[in-house]
């Protein structure tokens, strides 16, 4: 018997924000100066620093990679833990073995897992891009999360880099800082494997900072990683990525055709001929890997999948499919017992108003949180500002195109973080001029409210030591910020790992109660299951269970029940064990 410890948190983290936000607002106002003088001499370091543009760029992304190293003993290394974990493991794993998709296993209905598609082929739903990441760090490292670290790194730097091209130096520079306080480090984007949110960041980041360096001085450079951005959303995020690049494309069409200062027609060529060439590359990669896996290059991810297994649909004025044939209870539960309420719920307000109060909440709660929020006051100011009308208008084509879907992860929005910083940091820019009776307690709120971040930061990484306790993920908006990795999926780690030291192979067929926890997953298997040392399959019916067994007669098996506390492991009673 194998009994695993369970680890039980809070969300206090949230209550010392507040706290600390009411207290900046005591002393912006009543000890407006308070301090200042310090202020200043960080502000004057900070200020030459963001002045060497390529300096600051090459910083943020270095703090965000040593910090979350050092960090290591604290944090450490996450664990897979909930299906969206498991389904990109699983495509970095394949793609690790040097190839696209594996065949559907014989005993495939044991292994049906949320967001895996099983057939026509045996693979993650998913788009590929962040797959090909954690594949590339798993060969060159040997641990897939390294490729996390380094993509979150460098968005990071490509924000910093893309505010460079709307905002003065030293915004940018606290843009990209901010980046890795509240995204770098402790978001669900670093310590999960699940969402690819910082690799559609990092795409929509090149893509909104090479636009306007484009347009102002018509190098190639700049429309070579216009396209490699655009390319990446493509094989990350295609829907949002159309969002984001069709008011883009419209801007630049009208300042090659129409603009005062267009280019000659042969620098227009080239200029539109480098990243076309790279979006029509990455389309016909993604189509034969559509052919690949999912039988046919018109058939993209997701689509099979979903329509195999889901009922709720993806937009708001859709009603919800037919429900189909479900093999295991957990599956039904999650697609009808999870996703259905929330369409019932957007259908029951008055048309559009659930998303329409629903998402804006989840964006501002995600990358402003409480301590970010109040410069948000400023927003009607900042909207009408000329310097960022650009980022505006592409916000809004944006926007309605969330707008329409059906459900919302701050993954969606990834692709428009860049921009959500620039806007967010001009709203900073207003409430650090604003004054009240003459004082400036503007300064001094903006000026608390970063330090504010810091200290978090800081409690955040030390708060198991100090016992502050934190909502964990998963969850809603509330713990997707200062998520994990805690021992998020460490009870399955404990299991495999004991089953991988006893002698022979293992078969460990997992038994759910009905109140399980429906992303608290444990049947996940390698891309070669036949292969691997220990299988995790799902407990059927008696006859199904014994030709599971018939067909793994080499296999010692465990009955796995992950519900009781502590998790309990024992051999498997069945007539081909006896």
């Amino acid at each position: 018997m194998i009994l695993i410890p369970v680890r039980e948190s809070g969300a206090s983290l949230r209550l010392i924000e507040g706290s600390l936000m009411v207290i900046a607002v005591v002393t912006a106002f009543c000890l407006p100066t308070l301090g200042s003088r310090y202020f200043s001499r960080v502000e004057q370091a900070f200020g030459k620093l963001a002045r060497r543009q390529g300096l600051a760029v090459a910083v943020v992304g270095l703090t965000a990679f040593t910090l979350r190293l050092a960090m290591l003993p604290l944090c450490p290394i996450p664990g897979p833990f909930v299906p969206d974990d498991f389904s990109f493991l699983l495509a970095g794993n394949t793609f690790a073995l040097g190839r696209l998709t594996n065949p559907t296993p014989a005993m495939w209905t044991h292994f049906e897992s949320i967001h895996i598609s099983m057939q026509p082929t045996y693979m993650s739903m998913y788009f590929p891009a962040q797959g090909l990441i954690l594949a590339a760090a798993k060969v060159l490292t040997g641990h897939a999360w390294f490729g996390l670290l380094c993509i979150t790194a460098l968005m990071c730097a490509a924000i910093c880099w893309m505010l460079q091209a709307w905002l003065p130096p030293s915004w940018a520079l606290l843009g990209g800082m901010l980046a890795v306080l509240r995204l770098g480090l402790f978001s669900y984007w670093i310590n999960t494997y699940a969402g690819a949110g910082s690799i559609a960041a990092l795409a929509g980041a090149l893509v909104l900072g090479a636009f306007p360096r484009l347009i102002r001085t018509a190098r190639l450079r700049y429309s070579l990683l216009l396209g490699v951005g655009a390319a990446v959303l493509a094989l990350n995020r295609p829907y949002e990525g159309i969002l984001l690049c069709l008011p883009v494309t419209a801007i630049l069409l009208r300042w090659l055709f129409f603009g005062r200062n267009r280019p000659p027609a042969a620098a227009r060529f080239r200029i539109a001929a480098a990243p076309l060439a790279l979006i029509v590359a990455a389309g016909m990669w993604m189509g034969y890997y559509d052919k690949r896996v999912f039988g046919n290059p018109l058939t993209p991810p997701y689509a099979l999948n979903r329509a195999a297994y889901s009922v709720a649909p993806y937009w708001v004025w859709q009603s919800a499919r037919p429900e189909p044939v479900y093999r295991h209870k957990v599956m039904r539960d999650f697609y009808i017992g999870f996703e259905l309420p929330y369409l019932k719920i957007m259908h029951r307000l008055p048309f559009l108003l659930a998303p329409l109060v629903f998402k804006p909440v989840v964006a501002i709660w995600f990358y402003a949180g409480i301590a970010l929020a109040a410069p948000l006051l400023m927003l009607r100011r900042a909207l009408l500002d000329r310097r960022i009308r650009t980022l505006v208008l592409c916000g809004l084509v944006w926007g309605v195109g969330i707008f329409i879907e059906m459900f919302l992860v701050p993954h969606y929005l990834a692709p428009f973080t860049a921009a959500i910083y620039a806007i967010g940091l001009q709203c900073m820019r207003h409430l650090r001029v604003w004054k009240a009776g003459g004082q400036p307690a503007g300064v001094q709120f903006v000026r608390m409210t970063v330090t504010i971040c810091v200290v978090l930061a800081v409690l955040r990484c030390f708060a198991d030591p100090l016992h502050i306790t934190y909502a964990q993920w998963p969850g809603i908006g509330w713990n997707w910020q200062w998520s994990g990795p805690g021992q998020y999926g460490a009870a399955r780690a404990r299991v495999e790992a004991q089953l991988e030291k006893l002698p022979g192979r293992q078969l460990a067929i997992v038994r759910y109660t009905p109140g399980h926890y429906l992303v608290d997953e444990w049947v996940y298997n390698d891309p070669d299951i036949d292969s691997s040392k220990v299988i995790w399959a799902r407990e059927m019916d008696a006859a199904d269970n014994e030709e599971l067994i018939h067909y793994y007669k080499d296999r010692k098996v465990w009955l796995l029940q992950p519900d009781e506390r502590p998790a309990v492991v024992t051999p498997y009673a069945s007539s081909e064990q006896k």
